[in-house]
């Protein structure tokens, strides 16, 4: 929509003028590194950050969400919905492809009604990388290294100021209500011009093929033995699952109090990777073995996905799951080796 200018002197109280008005969830350090959690003081924002181990899905779906309490002897339910206005911000741009993945996938057929009332109440203000987080991302493969939607705000850190991509009139808003900015100059979109020109060599392009040729590739490696070769390392353990921004499978439980009378139905987080993910009540199991769920889990990220929501990735190339994996299995080495054996 528009291309503003906020000085970095300036970026902190715009931060704390949100907060006053939404709650304001931004990447913060802790033990480990970092993580995206709600800012009890602006100056507790690290835009600094390389990545987190969570994503920011948990933002808009969760680890444990209730979806509607019940009273047995009163014969009612109630939803329970999230609907506080918050800002989330600070997402890199691989994982904003993932959140607007998550969109179509929640809003497609019947719609996730609990996920789009927390979607609408959510600004997302992004942020460039001018840099790789680390040796495991491969987003430039991924096609995911830059966005030019999806957000309300974008961040392009510049040393002395930030320039302010507006991608929707919400954020249009937030600058309007909260910040102190000025349009760019020529000067600044310039710097601006060289600092988007010179981070493209930054980033090596780690996969061997496109990742838009991945849907092709995978449908020719379904009988691949190298699924029973690294389904003999896997551990079954679910990390990939949990840290990956793209997969939102979760099972449903309830809690009910002792007398029965009251309690609530809730869902959590599920991996693909567990053996009782794909068995049924008859005690089948679809896909008992590891090498069977490894192969599943490729087939979404490399496949699936892209095939069910045309324009979107099933893997952004954020690496998480590189850095999880208790033995190392990545999808860099996973879909180069697959690649090599179909060359």
């Amino acid at each position: 929509m528009s291309l503003k200018i906020i000085n970095t002197s300036d970026l902190l109280p715009f931060v704390s003028r949100m907060m006053s008005e939404y709650e304001v969830i931004g990447p913060v350090a802790n033990d480990t590194g970092f993580k995206f959690a709600t800012l009890t003081d602006a100056s507790q924002l690290r835009l600094d950050y390389n990545t987190t181990v969570i994503p920011p899905r948990k933002a808009l779906l969760p680890t444990r969400e209730t979806l509607f309490t019940f009273r047995s002897d009163m014969h009612t339910v109630a939803p329970a919905f999230d609907m506080k206005w918050r800002v989330l911000l600070g997402v890199h741009t691989c994982d904003l492809h993932a959140m607007c993945m998550l969109d179509e996938a929640f809003a497609r057929g019947q719609p996730d009604t609990h996920y789009m009332k927390r979607r609408a109440t959510t600004a997302i203000i992004s942020l460039e990388c001018l840099d790789p987080c680390d040796e495991h991302s491969f987003c430039k493969s991924m096609n995911t290294l830059t966005a030019t939607s999806g957000f309300d705000l974008h961040l392009i850190g510049l040393g002395e100021f930030y320039a302010v991509d507006v991608g929707t009139t919400a954020g249009e808003a937030l600058l309007a209500n909260h910040a102190k900015t000025h349009d760019a100059t020529r000067a600044e979109i310039a710097l601006l011009d060289k600092a988007m020109s010179q981070k493209w060599a930054k980033f090596p392009a780690r996969l061997h093929l496109d990742g838009k040729d991945l849907p092709a590739l995978m449908g020719v490696s379904y009988k691949s033995p190298l699924w029973e070769e690294i389904g003999k390392r896997c551990l079954a353990c679910g990390s990939c699952n949990i840290v990956c921004p793209t997969c939102y499978c979760f099972d449903v439980q309830d809690d009910v109090s002792f007398d029965g009378k009251t309690g609530e139905r809730y869902r959590v987080w599920d991996s693909c990777q567990l053996d009782a993910f794909a068995r049924i009540g008859s005690g089948e199991n679809f896909r008992k073995t590891r090498a069977q769920r490894l192969r599943h889990r490729f087939m979404r990220k490399g496949k699936y996905i892209a095939e069910a929501f045309p324009g979107h990735q099933g893997c952004v190339g954020c690496g998480r799951c590189a850095r999880a994996c208790l033995v190392d299995i990545t999808p860099v080495d996973v879909w180069n080796s697959l690649h090599k054996d179909h060359a």
